[in-house]
């Protein structure tokens, strides 16, 4: 059996501009994706570009801790 941690892990991506415009309360809600990574190919923190139904535009999706 494999020792440590796994490989893939679950992340959750957020929609950075409706993080930004919940303190004004522009936006309804905010945009979240559930996604998996390779620990050992991106180390540091994921970002894409997703489609937020909030904002109805392609914004940067940044991970989140759970």
């Amino acid at each position: 059996m494999a020792k440590g941690k796994d490989v893939r892990v679950t992340v959750i991506l957020e929609c950075t501009d409706c993080v930004r415009n919940s303190v004004n309360k522009v936006s309804t809600g905010i945009s979240r994706y559930i996604t998996q990574k390779n620990r050992h190919n991106t180390p540091n923190r994921l970002e894409l570009k997703k489609f937020c139904p909030y904002c109805y535009k392609h914004t940067v999706h940044g991970e989140i801790k759970k």
